[in-house]
């Protein structure tokens, strides 16, 4: 008999095939089960998907803007503002290697791009953690703790990352950056850009498991537009290959 279940105040209509008849809470609780109770689980005991363990990058496409460094004003996928355009075009890794400010393309907005490994693990029941072997960088997504807002601290080249679970995805806004790049040529970005990103998993018939990253970008400084950005990953059965490296200027 297909129900349909209405509470005023206390008591508890059900209305079924046959009519109508009420019920006290308890009755009710008696019938179909207690509600849930008690504190809600962590995000890591709560989590949807499993992003956890090591994986390595799979560049099937902008293969000559990541493996490589582009000439100098070579940028046909980012739309800049004049401001944004002058330093590009103005870009001079003889001067970023004076001044020893080698992880300018290294920073979360361009981190994910850089091909390399990556290990991904909870630092706390209210923290992931990715670390990279290129530049050796560390990213924490925090999930706000209940009552908490996630503290956001100094400006660092990886930002803050606040994290929630949204369905079967992981979301990630990141703000509170130093400026760096977006591409080793030196395509700008400013302490102004926020980026979104959604990370979901996936599970091939084959048994191979994906890790896609979906970015947004915006920056009013330097970037005309949003700059959307998709990376896939795929997970390794353990470390090997594993080999962090300092950032370099390339």
């Amino acid at each position: 008999m297909n129900r349909i279940i209405r509470r005023i105040g206390d008591v508890v209509i059900v209305v079924g095939a046959i009519g109508a008849f009420a019920l006290s809470s308890a009755a009710l609780s008696a019938q179909f089960g207690p509600p849930p109770s008690g504190p809600p689980k962590p995000p890591k005991e709560s989590a949807p998907i499993d992003l956890t363990g090591y994986w390595v990058s799979i560049v099937s496409e902008d293969w000559r803007f990541r493996m490589v460094v582009p000439p100098k004003g070579d940028y046909p996928d980012f739309l800049l503002t004049p401001d944004g355009k002058k330093l590009a075009d103005a870009w001079d890794p003889a001067k970023d290697e004076a001044e020893k400010d080698h992880c300018k393309a290294y920073g979360a907005p361009n981190i994910m791009r850089v091909p390399g490994r990556f290990h991904i693990t909870w630092a706390d029941d209210y923290t992931l953690k990715i670390e990279t072997d290129a530049g050796t960088q560390t990213r924490l997504l925090r999930f706000g703790a209940p009552g908490k807002s996630v503290a956001a601290g100094a400006p660092s080249r990886q930002g803050t990352a606040s994290a929630q679970w949204e369905r079967k995805s992981l979301r990630v806004d990141t703000s509170n950056l130093l400026p760096g790049y977006l591409q080793y040529n030196g395509v700008p970005f400013s302490s102004n850009l926020k980026m979104v990103e959604y990370f979901d998993v996936i599970h091939e018939p084959g048994g191979e498991v994906w890790l896609i990253d979906d970015a947004v970008l915006t920056d009013p400084t330097y970037l005309a537009r949003s700059h959307k950005r998709s990376t896939h990953l795929r997970k390794q059965a353990d470390g090997a290959g594993w080999d962090p490296q300092p950032c370099v200027v390339r």
